[in-house]
């Protein structure tokens, strides 16, 4: 199968249905979605080093998170040693063929979605 020069990545919910064309599907949460199977959720890989970490997790979602202060700590977090093998295999994954992120983010562009898209596009082998 040739290699695309430009990663196939694109974020759903993880409660939507799988679509024929979402390729290898990963749940990117840290924390199994609510009220759905994992048979239902159709998951691929769950690599939970790619996760915002507990800690960052709650401060975000708390009273004083921030995006862009958030997106600055995860991008720290995914720099770290099994974060960016995790992202580097993923990365090659997306250049083979489409990678769809699944998470349950009620707003998928305001959160680690965003950034590890991001990441997987603007560092691209």
């Amino acid at each position: 199968m040739p290699q695309s020069s430009r990663p196939q990545v694109r974020t759903r919910r993880v409660y939507e249905p799988p679509e024929p064309d979402d390729g290898l599907r990963v749940l990117v949460d840290r924390l199994w979605p609510r009220g759905i199977s994992k048979a239902d959720a159709h998951v691929d890989v769950w690599p939970k080093d790619l996760t915002p970490s507990t800690e960052l997790r709650r401060w975000y979602h708390g009273d004083e998170g921030e995006f862009e202060e958030f997106r600055r700590r995860y991008g720290k977090e995914l720099d770290e040693p099994a974060a960016a093998e995790a992202l580097d295999d993923l990365r090659t994954r997306a250049a083979e063929g489409p990678v769809t992120l699944l998470t349950a983010a009620k707003d998928p562009s305001r959160s680690h979605t965003a950034v590890l898209t991001e990441a997987l596009e603007t560092k691209a082998p």
